[in-house]
This record gives structure tokens, sequence and C-alpha cells, in this order.
């Protein structure tokens, strides 16, 4: 199973940039596509970003479209998820997440079966 480790997160004023990382390791590894997921206290993990490498195709959610960008270094070892003009409702603890070797739909976080421990995005007003 992949194994995956965010990190980047932190407070923010509105308006500002952060730069999420996700490292991924361990014998198995994502098949060159992975997920972002972000979760707030009560509610289910909401999807934020996709990217399939080695098609070039990256999808955002809309709330994120425009301002979010994921992106990954040439061997794929760490995705990124560039995140500017932050705003309070981005607040969130945000997962990467790998998917199963036939996924169907990239915005469903049952087609994931790796994730890693979260990593926390303060946004203040």
């Amino acid at each position: 199973q992949v194994q995956l480790s965010e990190s980047g997160g932190g407070l923010v004023q509105a308006g500002g940039s952060l730069r999420l990382s996700c490292v991924q390791s361990g014998p198995i590894f994502s098949g060159n596509v992975m997920g972002w997921f972000r979760q707030t206290p009560g509610k289910e993990r909401e999807f934020v970003a996709f990217i399939n490498y080695n098609t070039g195709d990256t999808y955002y959610s809309e709330s994120v479209k425009g301002r979010f960008t994921i992106s990954s270094d040439s061997a794929f070892n760490t995705v990124y998820l560039q995140m500017n003009s932050l705003r309070p409702e981005d607040t969130a603890v945000y997962y990467c997440a790998a998917p199963r070797k036939y996924w169907s739909d990239y915005r469903l976080s049952r087609e994931y079966t790796s994730w890693g421990q979260g990593t926390q995005v303060t946004v203040s007003s």
C-alpha cells in the first residue's frame, strides 16, 4: 500500500497562500494519480483536486478552481497543492490520497485506499 505524508499546513490570513506537499513512499506507488481532499468537523471529506500524471489531466472542485493548483515533481514522488487567495471557508484538514488501481470517479473518497495523516490549514478573516 502507498504511504503518504502531507506537510505545509498552517495559519494564514485571508488572501494569503500556502503550498501543501504530499510525499509518497512504499513498495507500491500510486500509478501516478493522486487526489487532495479536505474535511471539517462533522462533515464528510470533500474533493479538492486530482492529478493524472500519465495524461497530464488535472481537475478541481468548483470552490477552488482558479485559486488552487495541483502539480507534482518529475518522478511523481511529491504532489503539491498550491493554494492562493485563501478564504476562511478553506479552513480544514487537508489530505492527499491515492486511489485504488481501477478507480472510476476521482471525486469520490471511497475510490481512495491510501490516505495521509492530514495537515491543518486555518485561514483567518
